[in-house]
């Protein structure tokens, strides 16, 4: 990606992926007010960056997951008839374009499927993050009963998790374990890793070939019931960055990148797990006046959020951290909260993404009811990644 390095004061032609979160659309408005012109490919119609005026122009693309090599030639097409310079993947799309990047005639901004993979992967990274004398729960592979077993003879308290899973909505805290026999499946794998209580921590870092150009790390004390946080408050944590810094380094990593991480009551960290795309740290970031130059000026010194304001899913915050803070006599504090932060997605400069959200929404409770899944199964459908065999070509 060294040709960035020449061309990052100048004009380019952007093409983002995976518009239907509020990050990529924070990444959207962020290019368009520094002067780029920035265009969308997305599987899912109606998302919600569609209506966005930071876009030229939105294409809808076949299914990566479902539809892998016809994606890939609709990107393709986008790529070589709007001359983009730069494609930027925003969520698990990332691993369908990293499967097959060859394909694709410009730069892209993420690492090729091997290293994506072996990142995403709760197992690989716990393996790479001890490799490199960082703090990692202890954890156990398990792909037969005779390792659960094992894992409940060496634990008082665990925790289970696919090695491939978005969010917390398949986890399992402290379950029996007649649950926990009756329950998991072995392909692919799950992990199991000691119970930690403590404090859970994200970040959000733009990296270029281990160097972090842009950094935030904001606590996850408000999140949905699959453990998506829904308030974002950048913290400085040097323990955590000085984690992030190792890590990417010796990696080389170059990209977005998310980790997850866990503070013991005895000041610990324990990295959770990863996510090589772009997350809710951008929306501390989004509004720096050198965001954008963090993706495409690989040596610029890192920047971090300016100021101390709070940003908010104030859909969130109104249907789930409300009624929480209601049944545990926070009403209070939640209320301060909701009137002095804001919201991701509402901006009066670009009103639209805010006015018609809901049919992002809609279209997820549509296609859940069709398939006979959860709504956040179903806006996940068409891009989750569960390894090489969602993309038989790439093995």
């Amino acid at each position: 990606m060294n040709i960035l390095l020449s061309r990052y004061n100048m004009q380019m032609n952007i093409l983002l992926t995976g518009g239907r979160t509020p990050a990529v659309l924070a990444l959207a408005r962020a290019f368009r007010r520094a002067g780029q012109t920035v265009f969308m490919a997305e599987s899912l119609r109606g998302h919600l960056s569609q209506p966005s005026n930071a876009l030229q122009a939105s294409f809808v693309v076949p299914a990566p997951r479902q539809n892998h090599e016809a994606f890939l030639v609709a990107l393709n097409r986008i790529i070589a008839g709007n001359r983009i310079d730069l494609l930027i993947p925003g969520g698990e799309e990332i691993f369908h374009i990293g499967a097959g990047r060859e394909q694709l005639p410009c730069v892209i901004f993420a690492e090729p499927i091997n290293k994506l993979d072996h990142l995403y992967n709760r197992w690989h990274f716990v393996i790479n993050a001890i490799e490199n004398d960082l703090y990692a729960p202890e954890t156990m592979l398990i792909n037969s009963h005779d390792n659960l077993l094992q894992a409940y003879a060496h634990w008082r308290g665990l925790i289970f998790k696919p090695v491939y899973s978005r969010l917390a909505s398949r986890t399992m805290v402290l379950p029996p374990l007649k649950k926990a026999l009756s329950t998991l499946k072995y392909d692919p794998p799950w992990i199991a890793q000691e119970y930690i209580e403590g404090q859970r921590y994200s970040t959000y870092s733009v990296c270029h070939n281990g160097h972090i150009t842009a950094h935030a790390t904001y606590p996850c004390s408000v999140r949905t019931r699959e453990g998506a946080p829904i308030l974002f408050e950048h913290v400085e944590h040097h323990a955590i960055f000085r984690w992030v810094k190792t890590f990417v380094q010796r990696n080389r990593f170059s990209g977005q990148i998310s980790i997850d991480f866990m503070e013991a009551a005895n000041r610990q960290l324990f990295a959770l797990e990863c996510l090589p795309y772009a997350a809710g740290g951008v929306h501390l970031l989004a509004s720096h006046p050198q965001f954008v130059e963090a993706f495409l000026n690989p040596v610029m010194n890192c920047i971090t959020p300016p100021g101390d304001r709070a940003h908010m899913l104030s859909g969130g915050m109104l249907s789930e951290a409300l009624p929480a803070s209601l049944a545990s006599g926070g009403f209070r504090q939640w209320l301060k909260t909701f009137l002095t932060s804001d919201d991701v997605i509402l901006d009066f400069r670009d009103p639209l993404p805010f006015l018609l959200q809901f049919r992002g929404i809609l279209a997820h409770r549509i296609l859940a009811w069709k398939h006979g899944i959860t709504p956040l199964e179903a806006s996940r459908l068409d891009i989750e990644w569960t390894g090489a065999a969602d993309t038989p070509t790439a093995v």
